[in-house]
């Protein structure tokens, strides 16, 4: 693995994580603060939207009745080919919700999950499901922060227990990284970031949405933080330019190639620096398509893009490694070269300096996540000035994972 945890993070990471005991029956109290009777098995289990169908494929892949929406031909490549002809059995959230009740009872799973935003529309949702169909509905909160304490929870209960850990560990760790990052370069050197979403670019992720959630987490500056947050919205090209971003990253390949060939774009700092890039898709977005625990991966890269003159981890080792755990599946030299090439940052590959981690680092966040019914560890609120997808939170201080007396890895030339 090209990531370590120090032996004492190791020890508390595996306490945290198998703290709960591995019986599923009994009440389970969501995010949401709903207490949920889950049955003594749980062999099948329906996603509410894609995020949910991420995580469920992440920890317990031989569970997942089905998609939410039909694959790609370039989602179902990089997927085990049992898994990518799973049948899609619709979403029943959002906008533009396609599976109803009668298709939950339809389908008979043991569980439902929701893995999003915690919301008044999603909770009432997650009661009328539930009410119409007597079939067991959680709401798992899709936070980055808390993303390895909520993998610590749901693993025991799904029975993806060892998996499950080594799930957690290898987001504990990215997120660890990343603060420790964090915590050496100055505010005043985060760059101005440009995140364009759609066909066009044209669609921006504001501050404290989801779709934004991993950019904020790598402690950039989002130019299109002055239109407000919580929402995606649509801008102008004359925004883009005005806003001159010094970074810009496309969702999609169209808009990735107008940044690079289109003369309406060229006056862009980022484009005149060659500092433009395109976000790998697939089988799921390393930014937030969906925002699920494929976010985890983004982590690394992000910081590569953002970063290059602090030491990196190898982000085609950290690649591999990540589609095993994660997806199941090992990546072809193509295959990999055909992700990263529009994705890389030249300049960060002379700073990899794999397998060394920064020591004394701050730990991330573990927030308490709501009682299941088991003891398990208090692990507090998260400490202030966490970024995270509403931004720095505060909070009160909380005991941090030891970590050994080494000396700090040496200071880039």
């Amino acid at each position: 693995m090209p990531f370590r945890l120090s032996a004492a993070s190791v020890a508390i990471l595996l306490a945290m994580l198998f703290a709960l005991p591995a019986a599923n029956a009994g009440l389970f109290t969501d995010a949401a603060g709903r207490r949920v009777l889950l049955p003594d098995t749980i062999e099948r289990i329906m996603p509410a939207g894609p995020a949910s169908a991420v995580f469920v494929y992440t920890l317990v892949p031989e569970k997942l009745i089905g998609w939410s929406a039909p694959l790609t031909r370039g989602q179902r490549a990089l997927l085990p080919s049992k898994y990518a002809r799973l049948p899609v059995v619709g979403q029943l959230g959002g906008a533009y919700p396609t599976a109803t009740a009668a298709d939950v009872l339809r389908l008979h799973p043991d569980l439902i999950i929701g893995y999003g935003v915690v919301s008044p529309p999603t909770v009432a949702l997650a009661d009328r499901i539930q009410q119409q169909t007597h079939i067991p509905y959680i709401i798992l909160d899709d936070s980055i922060q808390v993303l390895p304490a909520t993998v610590r929870q749901l693993s025991p209960i799904l029975g993806a227990s060892e998996h499950g850990f080594s799930v957690g560990t290898f987001a504990f760790q990215a997120i660890n990284l990343l603060r420790g990052q964090l915590l050496i370069i100055s505010a005043d050197n985060r760059p101005r970031v440009y995140y364009g979403r759609g066909p066009d670019g044209l669609e921006a992720a504001l501050p404290g949405s989801a779709s934004a959630s991993t950019i904020e987490q790598v402690g950039v500056i989002n130019v299109a933080g002055a239109l407000g947050r919580d929402a995606i919205v649509s801008v102008t090209r004359e925004q883009i330019l005005a806003w001159d971003p010094q970074i810009i990253i496309a969702q999609q390949r169209s808009f990735y190639n107008a940044l690079l060939h289109d003369r309406q774009w060229r006056d862009l700092t980022a484009v005149r620096s060659k500092k433009v890039y395109l976000e790998p898709a697939d089988p799921f977005g390393w930014i937030d398509d969906p925002p699920s625990l494929n976010r985890v991966l983004g982590l690394y890269w992000l910081s590569t893009l953002f970063y290059p003159d602090v030491y990196q981890q190898d982000v085609r080792s950290v690649a591999r490694d990540f589609y095993q755990l994660y997806y199941g599946i090992q990546l072809k030299d193509a295959q990999l070269n055909a992700l990263l090439k529009p994705a890389e940052n030249p300049a960060a590959a002379s700073r990899v300096m794999a397998n060394v981690p920064i020591f004394g680092a701050e730990p991330p966040p573990m927030p308490t996540l709501p009682n299941t019914g088991a003891p398990g560890p208090d692990m507090g609120p998260p400490p202030a000035g966490v970024p995270g997808r509403n931004g720095p939170r505060g909070g009160a201080a909380q005991p941090q994972i030891p970590t050994p007396n080494l000396p700090n890895p040496p200071s880039p030339p």
